[in-house]
């Protein structure tokens, strides 16, 4: 008799912890459709715009010109200017990401050695495995997870991010051009690029405003930039959707591939593992593996065509990527949520 009922006590508590587990599973996988399915549904609004013709690429580039120069800015600094956030307590995270994309350029420039045989093709492939977009799709999806706190940290963890992802890129499209002189005079073009780079310049700001201890400035400043700011990410998924090329996206080749793969598979996995090694907290890793699953970033295409790269499979990495590492977003973060990673 006693057998018995220790076996139905076994059943009962077998069955709680199914229910429990399930449980957790739902809670993580709507966080993560709360946080990806805002983006995707903008992109989408972007896509049928196009169609029906409501915007064209006039509107998309004068859009994204605004975006990148005014309303970008503003949501970075005010959101660093109005934060609790202690950047000494992110050093943890932000060597967690230089340990991320050095590891994942290096990986590339390792499989584009042996694999990739074009040269204009390698630095291409290595930009689409290491570089993602944290501006807009990463920013955005962040937002999405943490709220202010998460962009906060974000912006910190992009301000660095963003110089060492322009160096790398430099350092592996420059096997393009064999005159040494004309790598120098790009790599300095760069630096410049770097400096005068408007969400370098708010990022800059920001930390310098917050180390100085200076007084917040006037009410009618933060809500102007705060009105900004808040155009800032729906209108860039916007745009993002209505550049999308889906016949470029669909065409792709063995190259553009493998370098999706990296960028959809093989980052998530490396941000897990060193995020995992590192201890970073559950915020901290969230906001890590956000921007490092983004899709590629949309200046490795500009970059790739301004220094003699394919810019044709770069325009495909970034159209499928843009779509695709979505998914590979919502499924990473719903597991990260349900082990109480993230």
């Amino acid at each position: 008799m006693l057998h018995k009922s220790h076996g139905i006590g076994m059943c009962q508590t077998w069955d709680f912890f199914i229910f429990y587990s399930k449980n957790i599973m739902l809670t993580a996988f709507l966080f993560a459709l709360k946080i990806t399915l805002p983006n995707i549904l903008l992109m989408l609004l972007g896509v049928m715009m196009q169609k029906k013709q409501t915007i064209n690429q006039s509107f998309v580039e004068i859009a994204s010109d605004m975006v990148f120069n005014y309303c970008l800015p503003c949501l970075l600094f005010f959101s660093i200017l109005k934060s609790d956030i202690h950047f000494a307590e992110q050093v943890d995270l932000i060597e967690s990401g230089l340990m991320v994309t050095f590891g994942l350029f290096f990986l590339g420039e390792l499989f584009a050695y042996f694999f990739v045989k074009d040269s204009r093709d390698k630095g291409v492939f290595v930009q689409g495995v290491f570089r993602s977009n944290m501006a807009i799709m990463g920013l955005a999806t962040v937002t999405n997870a943490y709220g202010s706190q998460g962009v906060s940290i974000g912006a910190v963890y992009m301000g660095l991010l963003t110089i060492v992802y322009n160096v790398l890129s430099v350092i592996s499209l420059s096997r393009n051009d064999n005159n040494s002189q004309g790598v120098v005079k790009k790599a300095i073009t760069m630096t410049k690029k770097i400096g005068q780079n408007p969400l370098i310049i708010a990022l800059v700001s920001a930390f310098a405003y917050k180390l100085l201890q200076l007084p917040m400035p006037p009410e009618f400043i933060i809500k102007t930039g705060e009105l900004l700011a808040a155009v800032a990410l729906p209108l860039a998924l916007i745009c993002a959707g209505a550049t999308l090329d889906i016949k470029s996206m669909l065409n792709m080749t063995g190259v553009s591939m493998q370098a999706s793969i990296g960028r959809i598979i093989v980052a998530p996995i490396t941000a897990v593992v060193v995020g995992v090694l590192m201890q970073l907290s559950p915020i901290q890793m969230g906001v890590m593996f956000i921007m490092v699953t983004s899709p590629v970033a949309a200046a490795s295409y500009v970059m790739a065509r301004s220094m003699g790269g394919n810019e044709i499979l770069a325009a495909n990495i970034l159209g499928f990527t843009t779509v695709f590492s979505m998914f590979s977003l919502a499924i990473g973060m719903a597991l990260l949520r349900h082990f109480g990673l993230a």
